[in-house]
């Protein structure tokens, strides 16, 4: 009995790490074959809820240094003349990440298409203003790339301070909170201009830009696929089944009970299910 104890207990620790082993290897898999089927290079960006938690609360990942470093060695390992394919899927992130991959798509030879099967936000949106083109799921969004300033919020709420108090009335620090929220403004804005010169004349260009940085929306506000396409952007909702089903690759941690629950494969009008 103690064997059998210590070999179930062996089991259930190593569990996740064989199942993690196999998400990467089934990743792998689709990966490889994508790449065969449409000759390109397919990167992704996921930012998912960590499934190694800290202490039973998950971690939640965004746009980082780290990320930009990962993603430009994965473009300067692709040939000038191979296209990209770059699945992004993040709330967002640092600016100066977000802005070192979307300077090194931009620089590709090669056509670059960003894949966003759920959302792509703030950081996430400012790398897919510099694709050619934007294949994203009917039901997905973007976001306003308008800068944040911390616990503060969003710059142009910060800027908006100086309006409507009195000079005399505002502390120092809000002075200068609001100064460096004025200089964020100008930089996110001015390279929205440089992402999107090639793309469009440089009056909608300024325009988009102004739009999508000056804080006019909230900062989750949802850019639909209809509303990019108003707005100018070179927007597909053709997206292949492929890469969603390499997302179903990357779950969220597992919970107690799920919260959204469905027998798995597609439904047909003649009442089979097709995996």
């Amino acid at each position: 009995m103690l064997s059998l104890f210590w070999l179930f207990f062996m089991l259930s620790a190593l569990q996740p790490v064989l199942h993690q082993r196999m998400l990467e290897a089934s990743r792998t898999r689709l990966i490889t074959r994508i790449e065969t089927e449409r000759n390109s290079r397919v990167i992704l960006l996921v930012h998912r809820q960590e499934t190694m938690s800290l202490l039973g609360f998950p971690l939640v990942r965004y746009i980082d240094v780290h990320d930009s470093e990962e993603v430009i060695r994965a473009i300067q390992l692709t040939d000038p003349h191979v296209p990209i394919d770059l699945v992004v899927h993040t709330p967002g992130g640092l600016v100066l990440a977000a802005l070192q991959i979307a300077r090194a798509i931009k620089r590709h030879k090669a056509p670059v298409r960003i894949i966003v099967p759920h959302y792509a936000m703030s950081g996430g949106t400012l790398i897919a203003l510099a694709a050619d083109e934007i294949v994203i799921s009917e039901n997905a969004v973007l976001g306003p790339v308008d800068p944040q300033m911390g616990q503060a919020g969003a710059a142009a709420s910060v800027l908006s301070v100086l309006e409507k108090k009195p000079m005399e009335k505002i502390d120092d620090q809000t002075l200068i909170l609001a100064d460096q929220a004025g200089k964020a403004l100008k930089q996110v804005h001015a390279a929205v201009v440089e992402l999107l010169e090639d793309k469009m004349d440089a009056e909608a260009a300024e325009q988009l830009a102004t739009t999508l940085s000056s804080g006019q929306w909230t900062h989750d506000y949802p850019i639909t696929p209809d509303l990019a396409r108003e707005l100018g952007l070179n927007v597909n909702t053709d997206i292949p089944e492929e890469f969603l089903q390499l997302m179903a690759l990357y779950p969220q941690p597992v919970r107690r009970e799920p919260t959204v629950e469905y027998l798995p494969g597609r439904r047909s009008t003649e009442g089979r299910r097709r995996t």
